[in-house]
């Protein structure tokens, strides 16, 4: 297996999609972002933001009362970096140690058809990368597809949005899909754990958390497999 350069930065890719079926606006989740974020700059991990379309994608769920949260988006930096994301089919995946996909219920809509999803994420994760997502980010996992045909996730550990958690939001009938049904159709295999609670599953170089409240563990996920490296 080839072995990544951990001093490239990481990857992090955020939906582009704004609309909620017809229940209202959504995007990316800012805690989603923002709490892997502050654990990889504090373990001094470069990291670069993408989005589907490029420019300033939508956000969901931007919670100000969250300490990290109000930190990165007084933040100047990290305010021009999302208004700024690179297109994700610009992207040269050579560049990357890592990609991460951030939830978010827009990314339901937009990660699952991104041929560019699919071919960044299958770049970096042959060339001995990691690849890792949380919330609805593993919806980008759904047709993420190897060399050899084979989906990433198949026989794989996961954690996911679940479908519990998506009946307690009361959007089960508005995403397109069921995430955790979904990824254990491509052959998953789906570790939940409690609504709401904080789960995160490492299978090799595929990090994956259940939840907002799992995002700062994925994070610290994937910087304990860079930084062992």
């Amino acid at each position: 297996m080839k072995n990544v350069d951990s001093t490239k930065p990481v990857l992090f890719v955020l939906t582009s999609h704004g609309n909620k079926g017809d229940t209202g606006s959504t995007g990316f989740y800012l805690g989603e972002v923002t709490h892997p974020l502050e654990v990889l700059q504090e373990a001094g991990i470069k990291v670069e933001i993408a989005s589907i379309q490029g420019g300033e994608p939508p956000i969901d769920g931007m919670d100000l009362n969250d300490e990290v949260n109000a930190h990165f988006w007084q933040d100047e930096a990290f305010r021009e970096a999302i208004r700024t994301t690179l297109p994700l089919d610009k992207v040269d995946p050579a560049r990357y140690s890592a990609i991460f996909f951030a939830g978010g219920h827009g990314a339901m809509w937009d990660f699952p058809i991104s041929a560019a999803v699919r071919t960044v994420a299958r770049g970096i994760y042959e060339a001995g990368g990691i690849v890792a997502a949380v919330c609805h980010g593993p919806a980008a996992l759904v047709n993420i597809t190897l060399s050899d045909g084979s989906y990433l996730v198949a026989g794989k550990n996961i954690a996911t949005f679940t479908d519990s958690e998506e009946r307690a939001v009361g959007l089960d009938k508005t995403v397109p899909f069921l995430l955790a049904s979904t990824l254990l159709a491509r052959g998953a295999k789906h570790e939940p754990a409690a609504d709401w609670s904080v789960k995160v599953v490492t299978d090799g170089r595929l990090v994956t958390g259940q939840n907002p409240q799992s995002a700062a563990g994925v994070g610290a996920a994937l910087r304990d497999l860079l930084t062992a490296r």
